[in-house]
């Protein structure tokens, strides 16, 4: 009598257990909790792109500082103030070895 009971009661669990578990995976299944889930994936690569974005951004920045720093373009301080050269007559612009057929200088 003991082992019918055992097995009854073992039965009677896995039938609960089994029942809850299939109406849980139903009601993920609703068109309701599928578009929750869509919103929920969205909103959540939305914001990794964003923090994937802003990472870049850090990063060019940090490198385009590197590469002014290697090749000697960091930002002149103010009060050294550059100027362009006076502008030149037109006869200092021209080559004076220039020639017409000559065209690869």
């Amino acid at each position: 009598m003991f082992r019918r009971t055992f097995w009854f009661t073992t039965g009677v669990a896995a039938g609960v257990w089994a029942t809850t578990k299939v109406n849980r995976k139903l009601n993920q299944l609703t068109p309701e909790s599928l578009a929750a889930q869509a919103a929920d994936r969205a909103v959540l690569a939305g914001r990794r792109i964003k923090v994937f974005a802003l990472d870049v951004r850090d990063g060019m920045a940090d490198r385009e500082a590197a590469l002014k720093d290697a090749l000697g373009l960091t930002a002149a301080p103010a009060n050294d103030v550059r100027q362009l050269p006076a502008q030149r007559g037109r006869a200092q612009l021209i080559h004076p070895h220039h020639t017409a057929g000559n065209e690869d200088h």
